[in-house]
């Protein structure tokens, strides 16, 4: 069996990007996801918006755009760490 370490990119999860809309917290900040979808009725556009929480371990401040990926649960709420900042 080999001992490997996996980069960030490689470890397992789902990564999202999203917005980050409040850094308050210590080591935390709450990011916002926007999803689009098609209604199936009136076949307009709707916007849905998801708010995480995530382990802020690049010091990103509202208003950037980062990237957060799936980890196990690191306390109550949070459950995705920051991999990137990809816009400040």
């Amino acid at each position: 069996m080999t001992n490997k370490k996996l980069q960030p990119s490689q470890s397992k999860g789902k990564t999202f990007i999203g917005l980050v809309v409040s850094d308050k917290m210590q080591n935390t900040i709450v990011v916002a996801m926007d999803h689009q979808f098609l209604h199936p009725k009136y076949r307009k556009t709707v916007t849905r918006t998801k708010k995480i929480y995530a382990d802020n371990n690049l010091k990103a401040k509202v208003g950037d755009t980062v990237k957060v990926r799936e980890t196990r649960p690191l306390s109550k709420l949070k459950r995705f760490i920051t991999l990137e900042i990809v816009k400040n």
